[in-house]
């Protein structure tokens, strides 16, 4: 198996199941060579808890979290021998608070560990600080408050990104289009295109057509942003999991993106341990059928023994000193995942 960039575990997020080192355990088992730790940043309102959460007496989400960091640490260092372990966060976007939030967490992990996390995970899953990945209602609720229309909230949730994306240019870019989550199952572009139950009149279908370009042009305002400060998307497991057909991003972007020459990540967005390099395999079977011939990841680089080679690896600004890329192709993937079921039936 090859590398993940996003996870969680149940000891640090209500919502996630098993201890961290159980996740960690289980990337190990599964031939992992990179596993990314990057829990969710602390949210710092009291309504932006979830529903499990408001359930935990004395929850200190800002504790939790400085936990979470140094028990990462810890295991980074305990199975260094047996996987590449990154240490990160996922943040968030709510509201205003949000960016000093961050900027906070950043400087406390400097303090504490002489350098920055391994990588950022740049998510959005808040638009008009509503949830639009927790449940099918709060996402209608959300839609309405966007202005009633599935391609509204698409604008509105991609509106939201952007101003993430330009505050903390993540190394990584999280679920690109997980606003479709509980929206026509296809991309923000083509669930957007699906026929309608009834033909439209001619005004409705221009109206919709509008709706359309409103929404595609902001997804690729938002990937010519990311391609310019070398970001990377993750292909995300997650979503075929939740029983979507295609993983975040959708093909529609994922081609845009491959047009722009962006390079991509493997993730399995895991919260459990049933879930480490889950739907892997249709995972790859989608990489291949979209077109994509070469993944990237980031690890930890030598950086006295190969300074030069380093530097020239480490080209994505939002890459701290010690984490470089490397590129694989997916045939090569492809030969891991088959390597990693044929072990699993023997």
């Amino acid at each position: 198996m090859p590398f993940s960039h996003h996870s969680h575990s149940g000891e640090f997020c209500a919502h996630a199941s098993n201890s961290l080192e159980e996740m960690v355990q289980a990337a190990i088992d599964r031939q992992m060579r990179v596993y990314a730790l990057t829990e969710h940043m602390p949210r710092d309102e009291r309504a932006d808890l979830y529903p499990e959460e408001n359930d935990i007496p004395g929850l200190d989400l800002s504790a939790r979290f400085t936990a979470f960091v140094s028990e990462a640490r810890r295991l980074q260092s305990k199975y260094s021998n047996q996987i590449t372990l990154l240490v990160g966060m996922e943040t968030e976007w709510i509201r205003d608070s949000t960016l000093p939030l961050i900027r906070t967490l950043q400087e406390q992990q400097q303090s504490e560990y002489g350098n920055p996390f391994d990588l950022v995970v740049g998510s959005v899953h808040h638009v008009h600080t509503i949830p639009i990945d927790f449940s099918r209602e709060l996402w209608l609720e959300a839609r309405d408050r966007s202005g009633g229309t599935d391609a509204a909230l698409y604008a509105a949730y991609l509106d939201a990104q952007l101003e993430m994306l330009k505050a903390v240019q993540p190394a990584v870019v999280g679920h690109f289009d997980v606003v479709r989550l509980f929206g026509p199952d296809g991309g923000l572009r083509t669930g957007l295109e699906q026929p309608p139950a009834k033909p439209k009149d001619d005004d409705s279908q221009e109206s919709t057509n509008r709706e359309i370009r409103r929404v595609w042009d902001r997804v690729l305002r938002n990937l010519t942003f990311i391609k310019s400060y070398g970001g990377f998307l993750e292909l995300n497991s997650s979503a075929l999991r939740k029983g979507l057909r295609e993983p975040y991003p959708a093909a529609d972007v994922c081609a845009a993106w491959l047009d722009m020459g962006g390079r991509f990540v493997l993730s399995d967005d895991a919260h459990a341990v049933g879930q480490v390099a889950t739907c892997y395999d249709a995972l790859l079977g989608f990489i291949e059928r979209v077109g994509i011939t070469e993944l990237h990841y980031l690890t930890r680089g030598l950086q006295d023994a190969h300074e030069d080679r380093d530097a020239t690896r480490r080209d994505a600004s939002t890459l701290r000193e010690g984490i470089v890329v490397e590129s694989v192709s997916v045939r090569d993937v492809r030969a891991m995942v088959e390597l990693w079921a044929s072990s699993l039936r023997n």
